[in-house]
């Protein structure tokens, strides 16, 4: 009886402008975004062809991340000709308020995806990328790259990269399963306690909430990117209760990301972002920061660009 005459009271006093429920009050996260999980592909640009060869040149693109406060992003697109692009263009960054900090793709074309961690032309592409660098600096991390079948970490390329990563403080961009987090981070000279593990999707499979917390506990270093999760949000586009609680518990081990793998999601990058911001707006102001930016700053060694 009570708790119907509180609701019926709470619905009255909304009504009628009187009070606002904390829940109805949250407004949506406003300060700047670190978008961890980008690509600028070759479906989005081909970089020495003509329209219609790139319905997504740079202009497009760096509007898309100015508009919706991005203001840095991790750069990895097949093949690197999309990251090299960006990480040229300096002065069309600076001016959207765009910091580029590029990853090194192990793929050259789609056919790579099912085959790189056997193949040693691809630890050649790496080095190669890796000493040649980019317009805008070094290389800081590897990936994306995927293991559909976690059997595959124990590949040759996959335990010589970890092993490069560790030697060469390379963060690394994996969309893996549980399983494929353990084994790449073993591989590891420091067996994954000073890895930067960046775990996309954080499960796209749908890791259990209970698993992830174990690995965060075991890998003090391995961050979850957040794109694509099953179960991440409910019905209102605020946090589940038990993924909120995960992120009140671990503060500085998340982050977002758009995955621009198709160009479908260039088209819906504003309303990637504003999702973003509406449940991060449902997180105490401190912690949507840290999710929002800080971690990612933190993690590449990036300024704190202010309010």
């Amino acid at each position: 009886m009570r708790r119907a005459l509180a609701i019926g009271l709470t619905a009255i006093a909304v009504l009628g402008g009187l009070w606002v429920s904390p829940i109805l009050a949250r407004q949506p996260y406003n300060g700047p975004l670190f978008d961890a999980h980008l690509h600028y592909n070759d479906e989005a640009c081909v970089h020495d062809a003509p329209a219609p060869g790139c319905p997504h040149p740079l202009s497009d693109v760096l509007a898309r991340m100015q508009r919706n406060g991005v203001q840095a992003i991790i750069a990895n697109s097949r093949p690197n000709d999309g990251t090299k692009a960006l990480a040229q263009a300096r002065e069309q960054t600076r001016a959207a308020g765009v910091t580029v900090v590029p990853f090194i793709r192990l793929y050259r074309d789609r056919a790579d995806y099912n085959n790189w961690f056997r193949d040693p032309s691809i630890a050649e592409l790496v080095r190669t990328e890796l000493t040649q660098g980019t317009p805008s600096g070094p290389y800081r991390g590897l990936g994306e790259f995927h293991l559909y079948d976690s059997a595959n970490a124990q590949g040759a390329i996959a335990r010589e990269l970890m092993v490069l990563a560790d030697q060469q403080d390379l963060a690394v961009l994996a969309h893996v399963d549980d399983v494929a987090v353990e084994q790449l981070l073993r591989h590891t000279p420091s067996q994954g306690r000073n890895t930067r593990l960046i775990w996309a999707h954080t499960g796209i499979g749908g890791t259990p909430v209970a698993r992830v917390d174990e690995l965060m506990a075991r890998f003090p270093r391995l961050m979850g990117e957040l794109s694509y999760r099953p179960g991440l949000t409910c019905d209102d586009g605020q946090l589940c209760p038990e993924w909120r609680a995960l992120i009140l518990k671990y503060p500085d081990r998340f982050m977002i990301g758009s995955d621009t793998w198709i160009n479908q999601r260039w088209l819906y990058y504003d309303e990637l972002m504003k999702a973003y911001r509406l449940w991060l707006g449902g997180l105490p102001p401190e912690v949507a920061r840290q999710v929002a930016w800080n971690n990612g700053a933190r993690l590449l060694g990036l300024p704190d660009p202010g309010p």
